[in-house]
């Protein structure tokens, strides 16, 4: 397992960090402030080659391998944990379309969604339905050459201005997917505000009343809309994830190196305390070791080896777990300026929760990675 970074991959990082740098960093608490994402920003990402980021080079995307991807999500997510989600939700569209779509649908779609001139987002939850997504309640009938869809999702990340929308659903009680365009008749959007952290995602309830879309619209057969879409898109997304957290621990930790280097208490800057040294220390080794499950992920990926699935459930649990503890204690070492919306890490702390919940909350992760273990017994 060689975990060398070659000096291309070097210099992809180094212009993610830039492109963060410039566009993201200084403006993520304003649009954090607002609950909205820049729509400017969005076509930046879209002319700069980053949304096609996980799409091959042949439908007009980049191509670019696991780990460079990784990194490309590292800085997103060290920037905005909002913006983190489109890059989510976009790729997790693109792969299930990689993987499962027709020929039609990726050359239709894929070369689109590379230049941002499509959005794609991902809808699988609902209002009453979480962790428990095969028993979805959206419904799904053939009528002659259409399926008529009927039925909610909530809490889709940049669902208010997704252009196409994956839909988990039932047909005959069994797990389908389908594109959704949202410019279908009968298809709605509510956007969500006050959430405690992403709140610049977009999020959104859709409706589906009565929407019809064409048969060719489904992806893959009936059925394999849980056991192979949804657990490809989900596969994604929480690489994706994962890499985010890495990068959002690395920004708090970035901030209370600064900032407890500028701060005085008793007359000497907050990083000469002994209690500020041990936070340091915590975070910095944490850190560490959840940079090393991102690589190890990432090589696995790269290498399309099954225990690629298993690798990424466990790194997302512990680099969301330690994006949490970065940013908590980040805000810790800022005292009251760290409740405040003076500094960023307050927006961290709230971001970073939202990362042990989304693509499969942390008990679920723990579920799957116990009975893993046990197995390991055998």
């Amino acid at each position: 397992m060689d975990f060398k970074i070659s000096q291309e991959q070097q210099d992809a990082k180094n212009q993610f960090a830039s492109f963060v740098d410039r566009w993201v960093a200084p403006y993520a608490d304003k649009f954090d402030e607002q609950q909205e994402m820049s729509g400017e920003l969005i076509r930046r990402m879209g002319q700069d080659g980053l949304l096609g980021s996980m799409i091959p080079e042949e439908y007009g995307g980049s191509g670019l391998d696991a780990l460079t991807f990784g990194f490309l999500c590292e800085e997103i997510g060290r920037g905005s944990a909002s913006l983190l989600s489109l890059i989510t939700v976009h790729g997790m569209l693109a792969q299930a379309l990689i993987k499962w779509g027709t020929k039609e649908q990726r050359q239709k779609w894929l070369p689109k969604m590379a230049k941002g001139e499509v959005i794609g987002a991902f809808a699988l939850t609902e209002p009453d339905i979480g962790s428990d997504a095969r028993n979805v309640k959206t419904n799904a009938v053939l009528e002659h050459d259409r399926w008529i869809i009927n039925g909610k999702k909530r809490w889709i990340s940049f669902g208010q201005v997704a252009d196409l929308v994956l839909v988990i659903g039932q047909v005959d009680g069994k797990g389908t997917a389908f594109l959704v365009e949202s410019d279908r008749e009968g298809y709605s959007t509510q956007g969500i505000t006050g959430m405690l952290g992403f709140r610049s995602a977009m999020i959104a309830e859709l409706s589906f009343d009565n929407v019809s879309v064409p048969a060719s619209n489904m992806v893959g057969q009936v059925g394999f809309g849980f056991s192979h879409v949804t657990g490809t898109a989900l596969d994604q997304g929480r690489f994706s994830i994962a890499w985010g957290c890495l990068g959002l621990a690395q920004g708090a930790m970035n901030a209370s190196l600064q900032y407890t280097s500028e701060r005085q208490q008793f007359g000497t800057p907050l990083k000469s305390h002994q209690l500020i040294k041990e936070m340091v220390a915590d975070n910095t080794t944490q850190i560490r070791a959840a940079r090393l499950m991102c690589y190890n992920a990432a090589f696995l990926k790269q290498q399309r080896d099954p225990a690629f699935i298993m690798e990424t459930s466990m790194t997302k649990y512990f680099t969301s777990r330690t994006a949490v503890k970065a940013a908590n204690d980040a805000v810790q070492m800022h005292g009251a300026n760290g409740c405040s919306d003076a500094y960023p890490v307050a927006r961290y702390l709230r971001d970073a929760k939202i990362m042990e919940i989304i693509e499969g909350s942390n008990q679920m992760q723990q579920l799957l990675i116990s009975r893993y273990g046990y197995e390991q017994l055998k």
